[in-house]
Parts: C-alpha cells; sequence; structure tokens
C-alpha cells in the first residue's frame, strides 16, 4: 500500500535519496576491500597463513565491513537521517552517527576476536592506539573510508536544504 493511498504525503525533508545510498556504497564496498587488502601486512595471517587463506580473509572481512556499513547508516538514519542528504544538518549528523556506530562496532569486534576469541593477531607492523588497546589501521578504516563516502555520496546534494 503507497503512502497515498493510507493518506500519508511525504514532504522533500522527509525523503532519502537512493542515489546518494547507491554512491555511498560505490564508495564503500571498493574501499574496503582495498583497504583489507592493504592492511592484512598488519595482522600474523600475512606471515602466517597460505595466499588462499589471506584473500578468503580480506573478502570475508570487506564483507563484514559491507554489513557494518550497512549497519551503522541504516541507524543513523532511522535515529536522525529526515531529509538525508538534501538538509545540511541532517547531513552532518548522520555521518557521525554512522562513524560512531561503524567504530563503537569495530572497537568491539577487534576486542573480541583478538584478546576473547583469538581468531586473529596483530603482527608487530601494527601500531597500537594505547587507551583503546586497538590496532590504528581498523579504526582509521572506520573514519576515512566513510568520510569519503559520505562526500561522494552528497556531492550531487550539497546545494539543497542549507538551513
Amino acid at each position: 500500500m503507497s503512502n497515498a493511498e493510507i493518506g500519508v504525503m511525504q514532504s522533500a525533508p522527509d525523503r532519502i535519496s537512493l542515489t546518494a545510498l547507491r554512491r555511498y556504497f560505490s564508495v564503500i564496498i571498493p574501499a574496503n576491500l582495498i583497504w583489507e587488502f592493504a592492511h592484512m601486512p598488519l595482522y600474523t595471517i600475512w606471515n602466517e597463513g597460505t595466499w588462499g587463506e589471506i584473500v578468503f580473509a580480506a573478502v570475508h572481512c570487506t564483507g563484514g565491513d559491507i554489513l557494518i556499513a550497512m549497519s551503522a547508516l541504516m541507524l543513523a538514519l532511522m535515529l536522525t537521517g529526515r531529509g538525508w542528504p538534501f538538509v545540511a544538518p541532517t547531513r552532518r549528523s548522520v555521518t557521525v552517527l554512522t562513524i560512531l556506530f561503524g567504530l563503537g562496532y569495530t572497537l568491539f569486534s577487534e576486542w573480541l576476536n583478538i584478546v576473547i576469541r583469538a581468531a586473529w593477531a596483530y603482527s608487530d607492523l601494527m601500531p597500537i592506539i594505547p587507551v583503546l588497546d586497538a590496532g590504528l589501521s581498523p579504526v582509521l578504516q572506520w573514519i576515512v573510508i566513510p568520510l569519503i563516502a559520505f562526500w561522494w555520496a552528497s556531492r550531487p546534494f550539497s546545494g539543497h536544504g542549507n538551513a
């Protein structure tokens, strides 16, 4: 049943752009795949695993990255996404919340998989953030890539709704 059929009309500020979502994921997916392969030497699998295991780990982790990005974005959109990306304050709040949710999950996952499950380990090359006791590369991944993705997603809309 459509909005018109139930008597609800969507105003311009209520809309969410599918074009912006497509542009966001057109950056998120390949950028995370590239990042996963690029930072693989910072994990012990680089020296201990076979090429097949390394490729599987990078592709598998990219799948997880896509799910994290999707979940973080959808949660941010549900909380503050009215009019995204048309409304400038909404663009900012969705960006900040998405990055915070992505970082939060990533820090939890790094702790769970390194400390508790011992599913993977950092090599000596991984810079560690002392207070967080987490690798710098996964933390930067969830700041840099989403920022670029949001910039790209919002670019066509940056002239709209700057009030």
